[in-house]
């Protein structure tokens, strides 16, 4: 009987929360396509259909969901161990220069070296632009909200220069590096879509993530010190080591992320480069609670709702904004689900012993 109430809690806080969040963001959506005139069904029906209607509609959400689901993990892992990753993009974008470099600078490699050579690369400058503000947090007590903003200003305006300078292809017509070699590309799942492999590469980080985090002894100890620093220190555990191993792991996701995008869909990396992944990943890991099985569902919303704005736009005749207020009220009730308890008269679940469950920093 108390495995079946314990479960039942687990239900609550874990699905319950987040999907009545997703449906009140959805119904205040809603109330706002009526209220500007347009057709709520012809909205969310091209909303749904930009994102799932046609095989190539599916691909191309597939598409977005792979670095979702790759710098969602990198903010969730930062979570664990108690640190606010706000430099995904940075990181996202360290990565990609890296992969870009090696894809097309060295040359004469055959593939089976030359792509996970460029993918690791990539990792690794993921990996040493997080590491960086991790060891400002361990070392100096520099708050890594302040110092992964600033990174990734730095690597922004690092990656335009370097694009548009020392790596600059003097033969494109827009400012760009040069194409990366085709032992670099990563394949195509299927040849006539964008989408490729690497969208299982971010399958597969799943379950690394989860199996370092719940079946190792470093991941123990990330989540440790990210539950109580004092504590941790107290049972000999290495604050310091677990704050910049925690960042440098974030950061080599989001690297991954960046990797993925320059060798399996550019083939080049552009002075303008993505943006806003980095970002949307926050609200992505806030959602899934920073389990990462639970990041899967979530970078695929995220991206259904980015990838069928445009066919919304087009049936209903309203701004593809609109997507971004939905966007804000999920974040809004998962962040403030005391709302939404409010709205659907649910009571706060309690932990034996009568004390409130918090959660801090995403985490369940």
């Amino acid at each position: 009987m108390n495995l079946l109430k314990k479960l039942d809690k687990e239900w609550y806080r874990k699905l319950l929360l987040p999907l009545l969040a997703i449906i009140t963001a959805l119904a205040i959506g809603a109330v706002i396509i009526a209220a500007s005139g347009a057709s709520v069904i012809d909205a969310y029906q091209g909303l749904i259909e930009g994102a799932f209607g046609k095989p190539r509609a599916i691909a191309e959400t597939l598409v977005v969901t792979t670095p979702y689901i790759l710098t969602g993990l990198a903010v969730a892992f930062g979570f664990k161990c108690g640190l606010f990753n706000i430099g995904v993009e940075g990181q996202l974008y360290a990565g990609a220069v890296s992969a870009a470099f090696v894809g097309y600078a060295v040359k004469g490699l055959p593939v089976f070296i030359h792509l996970p050579l460029a993918m690791l690369v990539g990792v690794l400058g993921g990996a040493v632009w997080g590491a960086i503000p991790g060891y400002l947090k361990a070392k100096t007590g520099g708050h890594e909200v302040i110092n992964t903003i600033m990174m990734n200003h730095i690597m922004l305006r690092l990656t335009d220069y370097l694009v548009k300078n020392p790596m600059l292809d003097p033969t494109a017509s827009i400012p760009r590096t040069a194409y990366i070699e085709k032992t670099a590309y990563l394949p195509k799942i299927i040849p006539a879509f964008r989408l490729h492999w690497g969208f299982f590469i971010a399958l597969a980080a799943v379950f690394a993530v989860y199996f370092i985090l719940y079946k190792t002894t470093v991941g123990f100890e990330i989540r440790t010190v990210g539950h109580n620093q004092s504590a941790a220190r107290y049972a000999g555990m290495n604050v310091t080591k677990n704050f910049i191993l925690a960042m440098a792991v974030s950061g080599g996701l989001a690297g991954l992320a960046g990797a993925n995008e320059v060798l399996g869909l550019n083939y080049y990396l552009p002075a303008s480069f993505i943006s806003g992944y980095g970002f949307d990943a926050i609200a992505i890991a806030l959602l899934a609670k920073s389990n990462p099985f639970a990041i899967i569902p979530s970078a695929l919303l995220w991206a259904s709702l980015r990838n069928g704005a445009g066919l919304m736009q087009i049936r209903a005749g309203i701004s593809i904004d609109l997507v971004n207020i939905i966007q804000a009220c999920v974040i809004m009730f998962i962040a403030a689900p005391a709302i939404i308890r409010w709205i659907y008269r649910i009571k706060a679940v309690k932990a034996e012993g009568g004390m409130i469950l918090t959660k801090g920093w995403g985490k369940a």
